[in-house]
């Protein structure tokens, strides 16, 4: 698939670190320029844009945080204004954090929702106009697995992409004459390193409980975004793609 995101331009939500990071190196190494966006971290982001740089691929770093409309919205209008277009949006940012249903409070409940889900409506609201005008484009989400598996202690996180994935299946419909596909990659346990929020992993998606006995890989989930992004993945929307090593089966 190398080269053939030539021409191509992404912005990668919460792409300072981990997975989002990894997204936007993959896409670069395939000829896309990257909008690098992240929520405060100034460092993590300016960091992936220079390795972006160094690929020979054009990227610029924005702070922005995709639960805040007039910032969502000013992040993307610059962005494409320093890069002349959008082609594919991929909504990564999200908060992790395990508390019991019985302890949690509404803030926490709206905190969560606020970055995979309203965060998810913004970033589509700011940038779908950019994509339209471009003739189509993909828009990929990241949910995850929890949402189908019932992990515990977790309800509000599987709430919030349970309605992503309500949200990319909605928009599928709606976008297609546009020619704008929307999907989401739902990983399993993947080898990141986790926030002090996020909490232990649950012990349903430790290696023990995974058939394939091990984490994913940053790369894998990378790959299954970039297949969804580009033109091999074109006669794909409205799906959610599980990357689990067989902890939910389709």
């Amino acid at each position: 698939m190398a080269g053939t995101l030539e021409g191509k331009v992404a912005l990668v939500s919460g792409a300072g670190k981990n997975i989002g990071r990894t997204t936007a190196l993959r896409l670069a190494r395939d000829g896309a320029d990257i909008i690098v966006n992240g929520r405060s971290d100034r460092d993590s982001i300016e960091a992936v844009a220079e390795e972006i740089r160094a690929l020979g691929r054009r990227a610029v770093a924005l702070l922005g945080d995709v639960s805040d409309e007039k910032q969502v919205f000013a992040m993307a209008e610059e962005g494409v204004a320093a890069m002349g277009g959008l082609d594919i949006v991929v909504s990564n940012a999200g908060l992790r954090r395990q508390t019991p249903f019985v302890d949690m409070d509404f803030a926490e409940w709206r905190e969560i929702l606020s970055v995979a889900l309203d965060g998810a409506f913004l970033l589509c609201k700011a940038t779908v106009p950019h994509l339209i005008v471009r003739g189509g484009g993909s828009i990929v989400g990241l949910s995850g697995v929890s949402t189908h598996v019932a992990t515990p202690n977790r309800c509000h996180v599987s709430a919030s992409k349970s309605g992503l994935e309500g949200l990319m299946r909605a928009l599928a419909i709606e976008l297609a004459p546009h020619g704008i596909r929307c999907n989401c990659v739902a990983p399993g346990a993947i080898d990141t390193v986790r926030g002090a929020t996020a909490g232990a992993m649950p012990s349903n998606l430790t290696d023990g409980g995974i058939p394939l006995g091990r984490k994913g890989k940053m790369d894998e989930i990378a790959d299954t975004i970039r297949f969804l992004a580009g033109p091999e993945g074109g006669y794909i929307t409205g799906q959610t793609i599980h990357a689990n090593g067989g902890v939910f089966l389709t």
